[in-house]
């Protein structure tokens, strides 16, 4: 017969392995809205606790994580983990590319950034450039907010949507998926297959709790590319009840409260290329018509000259 105080020890780890544990200690720890991030139970008793990967910032996972902050994630992962922010023509639109850019202690784009070199830029609210690129004395004045945000997407051709279906769709997305507030979901408009997602967000309407339109707008991106931020989330496209709706191009134009700051410098040797050939083609264009006007002229001169001789040289009456 076994003695009591020998079941005493397996008694006691049955008593422990049956006790509730905290919610934050089970072995779901993880950030509902970034899986860019490191999480353990080592929170206030055992709570769940997350932070940024790269940058090792305290995480909110209720809300989404500040774009800043998710760029360096990627940046400074292992290489396998990059993908390039894709690169598009301008409005201003995000053509600089990746970067890993210096984020001030909420998270955000601090105004001028270097990525480690000695060449600088301003940028906006949303990280996207602004300037022309200079040295380690240039000077920003502060971020420039971007208020408003032109999202184009481009859908097969076959896949026709209801336009009141598609437009309720994308302001559930918006409100459930990124937490935005309705009124920032300015404008939904389709014409097969073309949709336009426009966000507007002035400095005076956004309050401390509200989710900021760019983060939206990064999230939303990196959805319809198949690289969302979201723990389990698989496949591309625009997520729609039912499954994704494929995405064949996406380009997002970023306005800002205050104009851009570009010169000439900032213009490619292709587009440069195409200005020299425009303006030689106009240049020959008026030599060609500067060559006939002169001709017609000469014509008209000759006729004259002519008709004066026949008068000459008939006899007087």
């Amino acid at each position: 017969m076994v003695q009591p105080h020998c079941l005493a020890p397996f008694l006691a780890l049955l008593a422990l392995s049956a006790a509730p544990r905290p919610a934050g200690a089970q072995h779901n720890c993880t950030c509902a809205t970034n899986k860019l991030s490191i999480c353990s139970p080592d929170g206030p008793r055992g709570s769940c606790r997350c932070r940024a990967l790269g940058s090792g910032a305290l995480l909110d996972c209720s809300k989404l994580t500040a774009k800043c902050l998710l760029l360096q994630a990627r940046a400074r992962a292992p290489p396998r983990g990059r993908s390039l922010v894709s690169p598009g023509p301008l409005a201003i639109v995000d053509n600089d590319g990746f970067y890993d850019p210096e984020c001030d202690g909420e998270g955000r784009f601090k105004a001028r950034q270097c990525n480690g070199t000695s060449v600088c830029w301003c940028v906006n609210s949303v990280g996207v450039r602004r300037t022309d690129k200079g040295d380690r004395g240039l000077q920003c004045a502060g971020v420039v907010r971007t208020h408003r945000i032109l999202i184009h997407l481009r859908h097969d051709p076959a896949a026709e949507l209801n336009s009141s279906f598609l437009d309720a769709e994308l302001r559930q997305l918006f409100r459930q998926r990124y937490g935005l507030r309705t009124p920032f979901l300015h404008a939904v408009r389709y014409d097969a297959p073309t949709i336009q997602i426009e966000l507007r967000q002035n400095a005076s309407q956004k309050t401390p709790g509200d989710v900021d339109i760019g983060d939206a707008a990064y999230y939303f991106e990196r959805d319809v590319k198949g690289e969302s931020l979201f723990p389990g989330h698989r496949g591309a496209g625009v997520p729609v009840r039912g499954g994704s709706l494929p995405v064949e191009h996406t380009l997002i134009y970023y306005l800002d409260e205050e104009p851009p700051e570009f010169t000439m410098r900032r213009l490619t040797a292709g587009v440069i290329a195409v200005i020299v050939v425009v303006s030689l083609a106009l240049v020959a264009g008026g030599i060609v018509l500067v060559v006939t006007d002169c001709k017609r002229s000469g014509k008209y001169k000759k006729v004259e000259i002519k008709e004066l001789g026949e008068l000459r040289s008939e006899p007087s009456l």
